[in-house]
Formats: C-alpha cells, sequence, structure tokens
C-alpha cells in the first residue's frame, strides 16, 4: 500500500472544510515565527513544472500594516484627488485587521522561455491556495484578496516587487473571532462534461 494508493471512501476529506474568514474578523493571535514558516513549508509544496520556483513572499506584520496602509491612502488620493474619505479609510485600514499578512508574489522572469508565463503565475496561485489551506488546518483562519494594490505598479514597489514579479494574492491569517458560515458551492456534476471525439 502506497501514500497514493487509491481508496473508496467518499467521506469528508479535509479540503471539505476549508472556509474563508473575512479578514476584519481575524484577530490576535497570529501565528508565531514557527508556525509561519511551519505553513509555508506546506503551502511550497506545489505543482512547478521545471523547478522554477516561481514564487516568494513577504511578510505584512506589526506596525508594518499601518505604514503600508497610509501608504496606499497617500497613493490613492494622489490618484484620485476626489476620492471619498471612506474609500481613503479603507485604503488605510486594508492589511491593518488580522495580525499577518503574507504577500504571494509570483517570480515571472521573462527570460524563461521554456516555462510559459501562465503556467509559472498558476503555481504561485497554487501556493496561495496551499497557504490558506496550512493556516486553517493549524487552527487559523484565513482569506485571499488582492484589490487595486496587487494590480498597481507603485503599491507593489512599496512591497519591494520587481519589475517582473506580480501579487497573486494577499494572504491575511489570525484567530477567527466569529465561526465562518458555509456558503452554496458549485455542484460539480453541472460543471462535468465528457470529451466525445
Amino acid at each position: 500500500m502506497t501514500a497514493s494508493a487509491n481508496s473508496s471512501d467518499t467521506g469528508q476529506i479535509p479540503l471539505d472544510q476549508r472556509r474563508s474568514v473575512p479578514a476584519r474578523q481575524l484577530g490576535e493571535p497570529g501565528p508565531d515565527e514557527a508556525t509561519v514558516l511551519r505553513m509555508l513549508r506546506s503551502a511550497v509544496r506545489v505543482p512547478d513544472h521545471g523547478k522554477r520556483v516561481p514564487f516568494r513572499f513577504v511578510r505584512i506584520a506589526g506596525p508594518a500594516r499601518t505604514r503600508l496602509g497610509d501608504a496606499l491612502a497617500e497613493l490613492a488620493q494622489r490618484r484620485d484627488p476626489e476620492a471619498p474619505a471612506a474609500v481613503l479609510d479603507k485604503d488605510r485600514q486594508r492589511f491593518s485587521h488580522a495580525p499577518l499578512v503574507i504577500v504571494v508574489v509570483a517570480v515571472l522572469d521573462p527570460e524563461d522561455q521554456q516555462i510559459p508565463e501562465q503556467e509559472r503565475l498558476l503555481s504561485a496561485g497554487s501556493v496561495c491556495f496551499a497557504l490558506l489551506q496550512a493556516a486553517q488546518s493549524l487552527g487559523f483562519g484565513a482569506c485571499w484578496l488582492t484589490g487595486w494594490p496587487a494590480h498597481d505598479a507603485e503599491a507593489r514597489r512599496l512591497m519591494g516587487l520587481g519589475p517582473h514579479e506580480r501579487v497573486a494574492g494577499f494572504i491575511h491569517i489570525g484567530t477567527p473571532t466569529l465561526e465562518a458560515p458555509e456558503r452554496n458551492r458549485p455542484d460539480p456534476r453541472a460543471l462535468l462534461s465528457d470529451l466525445v471525439l
């Protein structure tokens, strides 16, 4: 019997329990250093064609959360001087709710002509999902967000990203303050079709 042996068990698997916890409902305590590294060790076990490791991490924690929020609010106001105060406050608080935010950075080397960029980007996206799973398995809540700072070149520079790097996701991690409700999930039977040749 191998670790990958087939099973006819149709009961629940851990993924069936996965739920996103809104960032506003993630409080202290966050994971300590050893736990963060443990989560990341699991999260990097993703498909990676060509073994490119097309991802890295930026940790946003402590006072850096507020400083980044202030910088994003300033950037948002420069982009739109008419932006309402509520919009700017949302940007200011964007990273202040959860005690930890991990930026999963997609590293997209333009010189790599062997592995398509799309595959490398999908690998980084897989890290985001795996990190959600790792956090939940260790008793934390998490959610995967992006928003305009993920797509803005100046915002990416604020976070230390290079010109050929993109934000795959902001993974907010903390202790849930409320039980995350289940939501309706799509029926896989409605999504599955058979190739007929």
